[in-house]
């Protein structure tokens, strides 16, 4: 039976020594990695994710969760001759889903179907609801546009919007009146930033329907901001006279809701 040397015994010992070493130096070098916290942004789904990097406590909202948006209506409305308006009516099925930026195009064509012109922009989804979007000053020529499209040009980047936060910030109109139909029509309202926070770049589209659920016309306005509970006029006119009788108004103050900070 061999006999263990001292020296073989020397070496085992600093080998075992080495490994040791390698073994503990490995795993301070990988266990950061292992021990590391789920984040929004590591590509897996983990934490309170419903998806990989999305849903739960991320911002983003999971795509194959959400619905897509539905186009009711869109038009062009003469303003005066040769200059058009054009607005896209939409409805966003998702109650707590916003899109911060995203591209559209509006289609012009004649009434032979022939393509006459086009105008593309970009715009925010609020969350929840319809709302509409307004392009103003459509310069067509002579042509006239008869058919109207609309279409976003991107995949949206839909985001989560917390329900304290859509609770928080009310707009509201009241007080809505419509002179002057038969000479220079002028709709008149009051909006309300019914909220304790300051709400920038608020749109507000009006719509106008005949008995029939039609669109006669449309107009907009702007405010740079609506302060903490402040109350302002709003005013729309036209230069000419409507083509048919206005039975019903709509009113919608659009604003982006990611751009007001609530503290």
């Amino acid at each position: 039976m061999a006999i263990m040397t001292w020296a073989l015994k020397r070496q085992i010992f600093y080998v075992v020594i080495l490994i040791l070493f390698f073994s503990i130096f490995g795993f301070l070098i990988i266990s950061p990695s292992l021990n590391k916290a789920p984040t929004c942004i590591d590509g897996k789904q983990n934490a309170n994710e419903t998806g990989i990097d999305c849903g739960g406590s991320c911002p983003n909202a999971c795509f194959d969760q959400v619905g897509a948006m539905s186009i009711l209506w869109a038009r062009a409305f003469r303003v005066v001759p040769g200059r058009y308006n054009a607005v896209a009516y939409i409805v966003n099925h998702n109650k707590n889903d916003a899109i911060e930026k995203i591209n559209y195009r509006f289609r012009f064509a004649d009434a032979n179907n022939v393509y006459i012109g086009k105008r593309e922009g970009s715009t925010f989804v609020p969350p929840g609801g319809n709302f509409a979007i307004f392009e103003p000053g459509i310069d067509i020529g002579n042509s006239i546009p008869v058919y109207t499209t609309f279409e976003f040009t991107e995949t949206p980047l839909w985001l989560q919007v917390s329900q304290k936060k859509i609770d928080q910030l009310k707009v509201l109109i009241s007080n809505i009146q419509l002179s002057q139909e038969n000479m220079l029509p002028r709709l008149s309202a009051t909006i309300k930033n019914n909220s304790l926070f300051t709400i920038p770049n608020v749109n507000v589209i009006a719509i106008l329907y005949d008995a029939g659920r039609n669109v006669i016309s449309t107009s907009r306005t702007y405010f740079d901001q609506l302060t903490p509970l402040q109350n302002a006029d709003i005013n729309f006119t036209w230069p000419e006279p409507f083509s048919g009788t206005v039975v019903s108004k709509e009113i919608i103050p659009i604003y982006d809701i990611f751009a007001v900070k609530l503290q």
